[in-house]
């Protein structure tokens, strides 16, 4: 069993995946550690559709990429879409949001997300987060209130794509103690 530190370790955004279909119990599992991720004031202010339909996806993944900026043509290569979608978060949220001026279903979103594409890591899966998307273009596609925002989709499949070694910051550039 890996420890949770290798879990992150492998995680990584992919952007490639074999014409595999994922086993409903797999996203089940992975559907569940989403709905168990931490919120403020335990809101859980989400809803998470999963899309598998190849028309679906198609439509999904046209809303996702852009041939002007070209990016994200990978996504119609992904099996499983999850489109993340921020509802109403309870009264006390909303107070502490405003008097923090922090909007907290973003953040819980975010860490759901997180949440999602750790444990498709641990399924064995690649993810990738996408937040570029022509909302209106999804909420057509997928039956989405006007009044709803798609705030991230990820994309989950097998990936086809080698591990990768991480490219990050040394900690004693992001952490310092007692002080910035």
């Amino acid at each position: 069993m890996k420890t949770f530190l290798e879990l992150v370790q492998n995680r990584q955004s992919d952007r490639a995946f074999f014409d595999t279909p994922v086993e409903k119990e797999k996203i089940e599992r992975i559907l569940e550690a989403a709905r168990l991720a931490p919120s403020a004031c335990n809101s859980q202010p989400w809803k998470f559709v999963v899309v598998t339909n190849a028309e679906k996806r198609t439509l999904v993944a046209d809303a996702t990429a852009s041939k002007v900026l070209s990016m994200n043509h990978f996504t119609k290569q992904a099996p499983v879409q999850l489109v993340l979608i921020e509802e109403n978060s309870n009264f006390t949220s909303n107070i502490g949001g405003m008097l923090a001026n922090k909007h907290y279903p973003h953040i819980d979103l975010g860490i759901a997300a997180s949440h999602i594409s750790l444990a498709a890591t641990d399924e064995g899966l690649g993810s990738c987060i996408v937040g570029w998307c022509n909302e209106k273009k999804v909420r057509k596609a997928l039956d989405i209130p006007r009044n709803k925002r798609v705030l991230l989709v990820i994309f989950l499949g097998y990936s086809n794509q080698p591990s990768r070694t991480k490219t990050r910051k040394t900690i004693e550039e992001i952490v310092s103690w007692e002080k910035y």
